[in-house]
């Protein structure tokens, strides 16, 4: 019985081993340099699965709860909310913020307006409007309620949802939806 040594060549050949080595270690660097320059590229996700969106500021920047909810009760925040659409939150007595945000369009043209803290009530400068600290007309030409979506507060985030229920202050479906 002989023994006889194959003479058939490897399979893999050692230029071969060393080229597969240098693309590995320079796929490596390359993917650990580019991987943070994605992550900061691509913005975070703002909108949750609900379709809520994080509540910000008027440059784009998240506001955490805890910045609102230092301020004293009955304070109300105009925040960017649904959409971009400028909403007020409001501070209630027990430091908690409201369940129901205030959209800030004037139902008769879409002005934003300012809340009076003097007479507790929206008003429309451009054409005279007047709404109650929850949203509905007192005094014309706009004749529809604000509209309104739900807040929930999680880990020091603002989130707003839109409203599909039944408006509270009328009864009806809401006309926004």
């Amino acid at each position: 019985m002989y023994y006889t040594i194959p003479f058939e060549s490897p399979s893999m050949s050692r230029r071969q081993l060393l080229n597969f080595l240098t693309g590995a270690a320079v796929a490596a660097t390359v993917g650990s340099a580019l991987y943070p320059a994605a992550k900061f590229l691509v913005p975070p996700s703002e909108v949750s699965e609900g379709g809520g969106t994080l509540a910000k500021d008027q440059h784009g920047t998240p506001i955490p709860a805890s910045q609102l909810l230092a301020e004293p009760p009955g304070t109300r925040a105009l925040i960017a909310g649904l959409a971009s659409e400028p909403t007020y939150l409001t501070v209630k007595d027990d430091g908690t913020l409201e369940p129901i945000g205030i959209v800030n369009n004037c139902t008769h043209l879409g002005c934003t307006f300012p809340w009076n803290p003097l007479d507790q009530q929206f008003q429309c400068p451009c054409h005279g409007s007047r709404y109650t600290p929850d949203g509905v007309v007192v005094r014309g030409p706009a004749n529809l309620p604000l509209k309104l979506a739900h807040v929930a507060v999680k880990d020091d985030a603002i989130w707003l949802y839109p409203w599909t229920e039944t408006d509270p202050r009328t009864g009806e479906p809401p006309w926004w939806v």
